[in-house]
């Protein structure tokens, strides 16, 4: 029988946790959005895991017990702070991770290898683990357990989350949007406008999430490469991309993803790359995983892309903006961004590409030979 989430959440309370950072999982939506809507409780939203458990360490450092909640994608980018943060200075942290990929379980391909490693990889990094089990009186105990390897062993434990483990009882979230932006372009509505003004040749980049698979249900093409996983990745593999080829490139990014990996901007700057067009559709939250929020209403991109080094930069609100700004970025000679305020929210049903990862990355190499 699947744990409440609200009862979880009453638990970590009552059991002195009180600071929790991460980076949202729909695994564990409901238990971030309970934490969210609880005025008890304060939980902040980290651009990457990695900065999460550096959240995390500090907090425990100033007196607190933190909770760090994560997707076991997300493992990826912990690992460093885990083993040359938390290990040698002995700071123990809580950590709940769903586990996406579970050997046996039906799941998307982008966790198909992370879940086979999972717990094999906390035990490398000397963390203790434990399942969600099946009654809450477990549950105490394993928190129990939990706690004793915190505070006397001054070792981090982690708590697997497996698919249907939690029962969201903690209501919806409330979540912020753009609905006074005049316009309202929805993300779906952008990508066809993107889709249409752009040359067919020109091959894209799309992030991982709902843009991937929005941009496919519109129309599939061989030149659009669809992002699994590997969040932040898309701009970095559109500027190793665009070094080699002649003609334009684009990537279409999300907040979420840019904010996660922002160095890649950076990097593309120095490089003075000329043919890169880099669109971010800025919905202000995780779509993907519950509509978490994300800081990028406090964030200036456009700014950020000038002072990194993008020659050609442009702000859209509505529609035409956007339309005037994908003209004028097949002109550019230099990497042009353009960041685009959308709502929040995604077309239902929404399909999934029918073909491999591989199988797309395959067609997407060969449409750039051919072309």
């Amino acid at each position: 029988m699947p744990i409440s989430t609200s009862k979880l959440r009453d638990l970590l309370l009552t059991s002195g946790f009180n600071f929790f950072c991460g980076v949202p999982c729909s695994y564990l939506t409901g238990l971030i959005n309970g934490i969210i809507s609880d005025d008890n409780c304060k939980y902040i939203g980290a651009t990457s895991e990695g900065e999460a458990i550096g959240l995390a360490s500090g907090a425990w450092l100033a007196g607190k017990n933190p909770v760090v909640i994560m997707q076991n994608s997300g493992l990826g980018n912990a690992v460093n702070p885990l083993t040359s943060l938390t290990f040698p200075f002995s700071i123990p942290l809580l950590l709940f991770v769903s586990w996406r990929g579970e050997p046996g379980r039906q799941d998307e391909p982008q966790h198909e290898l992370m879940g086979k490693i999972t717990p094999d990889l906390l035990e490398s990094m000397n963390i203790e683990y434990s399942f969600v089990p099946s009654n809450f009186q477990d549950m105490y105990d394993i928190l129990q357990r939990a706690l004793h390897a915190i505070m006397q062993e001054r070792r981090s434990f982690a708590i697997i989350v497996q698919e249907d483990a939690l029962q969201d009882d903690c209501g919806t979230l409330t979540i912020e949007d753009n609905k006074h932006l005049s316009g309202k372009l929805s993300r779906y509505a952008a990508l066809e406008i993107i889709q249409k003004k752009y040359p067919k040749k020109i091959p894209i980049i799309a992030t991982t999430g709902k843009t991937g698979r929005e941009l496919y249900t519109i129309g599939d093409r061989d030149n659009q490469l669809y992002m699994v996983g590997s969040m932040g990745c898309a701009s970095a593999v559109a500027a190793g991309l665009s070094l080699n080829l002649i003609s334009k490139v684009l990537v279409i990014d999300g907040d979420g993803a840019a904010l996660m990996k922002a160095g890649n901007m950076a990097t593309i700057g120095s490089l003075n790359i000329k043919n890169l067009i880099h669109i971010i559709l800025d919905n202000g939250t995780h779509d993907s995983t519950g509509g978490q929020l994300t800081v990028s209403k406090n964030i200036d991109f456009c700014g950020i892309a000038k002072a990194m080094g993008y020659p050609f930069v442009y702000e859209c609100n509505t529609m035409h903006e956007l339309q005037n700004a994908i003209s004028e970025s097949l002109l550019n000679n230099g990497a042009t961004f353009i960041r685009c305020h959308i709502l929040p929210g995604s077309v239902y049903p929404l399909g999934r590409p029918k073909l491999k990862p591989v199988e797309v990355a395959n067609r997407f190499k060969k449409s750039l030979t051919v072309n």
